[in-house]
């Protein structure tokens, strides 16, 4: 048998290389002495026995036969791995593995390939390293080409008649492979780190042909550190061929072989078969039910102060039936539930609305939990206050909001970077005036941070007559609660219906709202996300209706809906929208104005030309209730 742990170990590596090879020199002096009959070896080290009986076994049956690939298969695994599988027809087979460049090329001189399975294979489609797999026969036997693309690891393992060959992405930010992890915490901590990979024990290879599961299992403890207590009914041969393969991913290979499980406490691995781990867990939850059914029941009167008793009720029995409070001071009815949730089987949890408490009945170890439970859930949600305001700004005001706060660009795009005034100091950035011919709607869907007084600069635009805040509307509202703000008025207006003979006037109402709806929320970064819309309608005046039937309104309306990531105290453009009115003016005395060069004398013109942007700046402002 030939144990090793890496192909090519590292330099720091040697130590254990080295043990390696002592151990299979300390098992033929065994072998050696085991040949007079001597069994007391047994007991002191049936691990170092059993490879001893391996490396003592007859060599003609380590000879390999040709062999023949019976098919070829490739899959996704897991993690966005592609797994080739050989099958071969017989037992014997000697795979060889080796990295070339992005190429993994696998040979197998003691094996023939099929004219059928010498074919090419085009395998982009799996969404794997592997982009294409080329099969073909050689004179020193088959061979198959997987050419990968990115970062990738290559591993294989054979399990009686199965050769599989695995190659996993490495991601950029992923650490290698662990190397020499002593402890389970630190095996936990590589697995954790890398999202790609199931396992992360450190890679070994191994080659056994009809070894003993309990001397594959004594090797797989060495090498993890890890106390494997295997049970007596685990018996029988594996043979396996793994090449660079993690000693975790290992142990799983060997115990699918023989139909094992294993179950994990600590830095203890119980190792049984799938049926006996089955009875086991079976006969454990039994007798768990059979001590709750006969413990003594305790009564809990938990009160909640920020949520809601009938909502928690409904989550910790899952499929709880609304519970009817009384009207004066009694408590809810018992929720009957199909799903007992939280609650033992003899357990039964109901709520009051009028004092927002739960009554809990059940063990005092399910009570615990429940109370656990609860203190988590009852907490007071953050707050959010929400300020917007719409602004009319003149063309020159919006030039120089740009200058100063470093925004720039064109009606369809914008950039920002950091403050040039006011704190002395440069946030990260690039800063930049905006040209002289910076169009319209520059401030559009830009961020323009939160080290801005807002209400002072909109107080001298209209100081200086250059604007006017038109709007301002400030909500506050609970994190993922929908607030909705409105002022207005309702106009009214005289219809009319039914024929000429018969008309019947009526009033009607239209609604000219200034409103604001808004649902945030908080991220766990502490961003605000904005669900929001926000609206402005004016009067712009009234249209006549004929025949005397009065007139109807004529209503502008401004209107926006969007949802944004802002950062706490961030202030932020959500729109902007540039109008342009150009307005001529004719005055003339009758008659007189229409003469010839002298009625000019008589008539007087005008042109007026009014260039805006509107705006609508949004500020959240978090208000942390939950953390006091």
């Amino acid at each position: 048998m030939i144990v090793t742990k890496v192909r090519n170990p590292q330099p720091t590596r040697q130590a254990v290389t080295v043990q390696t090879l002592a151990i299979g020199l300390f098992a033929g002096l065994l072998s050696a002495s085991a040949a007079a009959g001597a069994p007391a070896v047994r007991g002191h080290a049936p691990g170092l026995l059993a490879i001893a009986q391996v490396a003592s076994a007859d060599p003609a049956k380590q000879v390999p036969g040709v062999v023949s690939v019976s098919a070829v298969d490739f899959k996704r695994g897991d993690g966005g791995a592609g797994k080739l599988i050989l099958r071969f027809d017989g037992d014997g087979a000697n795979p060889d593995l080796r990295t070339q460049g992005s190429s993994v090329i696998v040979n197998i001189g003691n094996a023939t390939l099929p004219a059928a399975l010498q074919r090419p294979l085009n395998v982009t489609d799996f969404a794997t390293p592997v982009q294409r797999i080329d099969a073909r026969q050689g004179g020193e036997g088959a061979q198959l080409v997987l050419s990968a693309q990115g970062n990738f690891e290559s591993m294989a393992y054979q399990t009686g008649r199965d050769y599989v060959v695995e190659i996993v992405p490495r991601t950029s930010t992923a650490p290698d492979r662990a190397v020499g992890a002593s402890s389970p915490e630190a095996v936990a901590s590589t697995s954790q780190a890398s999202a790609a990979r199931t396992y992360s024990g450190r890679p070994v290879t191994f080659n056994f042909q009809d070894v003993p599961v309990r001397t594959v299992l004594q090797l797989i403890a060495e090498e993890s550190n890890l106390n494997i207590v295997a049970s007596d009914t685990v018996t029988g041969n594996v043979t396996l061929r793994l090449i660079n393969v993690p000693w975790d991913q290992a142990l799983d290979i060997v115990l699918q072989a023989r139909q094992l499980d294993k179950r994990r406490s600590g830095n203890v691995v119980w190792v049984a078969p799938q049926v006996e781990i089955a009875s086991f867990e079976k006969a454990k939850e039994d007798a768990r039910l059979e001590l709750e059914d006969r413990a003594e029941m305790v009564t809990e009167y938990i009160p909640i102060s920020y949520g809601n008793a009938e909502d928690i009720a409904k989550l910790l029995t899952e499929e709880s039936k609304n519970s009817m409070g009384s009207g004066g001071g009694g408590g809810g009815s018992q929720g009957q539930q199909e799903s007992r949730g939280f609650l033992s089987r003899r357990g039964s949890l109901s709520f009051d609305r009028r004092t927002n408490t739960l009554l809990v009945i059940d063990i005092p170890q399910r009570v615990s939990e429940i109370k656990r439970l609860v203190t988590m859930l009852d907490k007071p949600v953050d707050q959010v206050v929400i300020e917007a305001r719409i602004v009319i700004a003149t063309e020159s005001f919006a030039r120089d909001l740009g200058a100063k706060f470093g925004v720039s660009g064109s009606k369809d795009r914008a950039s920002w970077g950091g403050e040039l005034t006011g704190s002395g100091a440069t946030s990260s950035g690039l800063n930049f005036s905006a040209p002289a011919g910076t169009g319209a709607g520059s401030l559009a869907f830009t961020i323009l941070g939160n080290t801005i007084d807002w209400a002072v600069e909109l107080s001298a635009l209209q100081e200086e007559e250059r604007g006017e805040v038109v709007s301002n509307p400030r909500i506050v509202t609970s994190n993922q609660k929908e607030a909705i703000i409105r002022q207005g008025q309702e106009v009214g207006y005289l219809t009319v219906t039914g024929g000429q003979s018969n008309s019947i006037p009526t009033v009607e109402f239209k609604d000219v709202l200034l409103e604001l709806k808004v649902t945030p929320t908080i991220t766990n970064d502490g961003r605000v996300f904005l669900n929001m819309a926000l609206k402005k309608d004016e009067i712009e005046g009234f249209v006549s209706v004929g025949d005397g039937l009065g007139s109807v309104p004529q209503i502008n309306k401004r209107e926006i809906t969007t949802a944004v990531l802002v950062e706490d105290g961030q202030t932020v453009s959500i729109g902007g929208v540039y109008e342009f009115r150009n307005r001529n003016e004719l005055s003339k005395v009758p008659f007189l104005g229409d003469l010839p060069i002298i009625g000019n004398l008589f008539k007087r013109r005008g042109r007026n030309d009014e260039k805006a942007e509107l705006l609508i700046f949004v500020t959240p402002k978090v208000l942390r209730v939950a953390q006091r």
